[in-house]
């Protein structure tokens, strides 16, 4: 999976029709992740995770079928053990020639600091001299 990008959004002080507070995108093959932080009326936070993915129709045009979750803060413990549950079942019980290895928490946390270097790499280095 690919981390796209966050974006922070509205504070207290903004209006109170802007309830987008935080959002991550993750792109994975076919299907893009969304994890959107929304506030309620009442100031409350909660979760919504979104999958879309890029359907074509028959006469060639394209739309996006959405699926949606609202995950509110008193759901947030139970949901994320019983997440963690069936990943762990998953990875123990899936065959050995279908599953990929697990990966650590090292190695993710390596491969998005090389993300990030690889785009600080990309850009040229230009001195004033050189305009």
């Amino acid at each position: 999976m690919e981390s796209a990008g966050n974006k922070e959004g509205a504070n207290k002080s903004e209006s109170k029709f802007k309830q987008e507070i935080h959002s991550k995108v993750i792109r994975a093959g076919k299907r893009t992740y969304f994890f959107d932080v929304k506030s309620t009326r009442n100031d409350e936070f909660y979760l919504t995770i979104t999958e879309s993915k890029k359907r074509f129709g028959e006469n060639g045009k394209f739309n996006y079928e959405k699926h949606k979750i609202f995950l509110y803060k008193e759901d947030f413990e139970k949901f994320m053990e019983s997440l963690q549950e069936v990943v762990d079942y998953i990875y123990d019980k899936q065959p050995e020639d279908e599953q990929e290895s697990r990966p650590k928490v090292d190695e993710i946390e390596e491969a998005e600091l090389e993300e990030e270097t690889a785009d600080v790499k990309s850009y040229t280095n230009v001195e004033f001299e050189d305009i």
